[in-house]
């Protein structure tokens, strides 16, 4: 097993220039429920650095945390495409977003998480599509492996990497759960970061 990322939390923001600098960061984005905060609990091997909920869209702000011993920071952004919460929040999320994402220096790398069980959503491809229109540097990493029965893998696989306009080797499957590939993903974050 890798060594858990050494990261803690920084601070929260509603807008980007709140934030303090970085030398270097990388963006999670993803749609409501798709693991984000689980997943960045997995990385760093801590249970409750970022808040986990069983409701959808509890992450309202923008959520900073550093790499112990460097510059580097890792930013948990709202989750995208929750239909409980009212138009207007759901808009000021959007907003929110997109405004880090453009207006953030040293930004190095968005990772993309999609839900491997149910696949890229229309808000998934539209995030795709406005990150390669915008041309921001971008992964797509594919969530709950775990729950995907084995005998449908190797085709959820292909289809999900084909909607993403990817090849099957350029989307990255982990685990939070079960540990899957989060040593890669680990490595990849620390290069991404360096």
């Amino acid at each position: 097993m890798s060594r858990p990322l050494q990261l803690y939390f920084v601070q929260s923001a509603s807008e980007v220039h709140q934030l303090p600098s970085a030398s270097a960061e990388v963006a999670i984005v993803g749609r409501s429920n798709v693991g984000k905060s689980s997943l960045i609990n997995a990385l760093a091997n801590r249970k409750k650095l970022a808040k986990v909920s069983n409701t959808p869209g509890r992450t309202r702000l923008l959520n900073l945390f550093q790499l112990e011993k460097s510059d580097g920071t890792v930013m948990d952004l709202p989750g995208y495409g929750y239909a409980s919460v009212g138009r207007q929040m759901s808009q000021s999320w959007r907003t929110m977003i997109e405004t880090y994402l453009l207006e953030r220096e040293n930004l190095t790398k968005v990772i993309v998480l999609v839900d491997g069980l149910v696949g890229p959503t229309k808000l998934d491809i539209q995030m795709l599509d406005w990150l390669h229109h915008n041309e921001l540097p971008y992964e797509v990493v594919a969530t709950k492996h775990d729950k995907v029965k084995a005998s449908t893998l190797v085709k959820r696989k292909k289809e999900l990497a084909a909607k993403c306009g990817l090849k099957t080797s350029e989307v990255l499957w982990v685990s939070a759960r079960k540990g899957l590939n989060l040593a890669e993903l680990r490595s990849r974050i620390a290069r991404w970061l360096a």
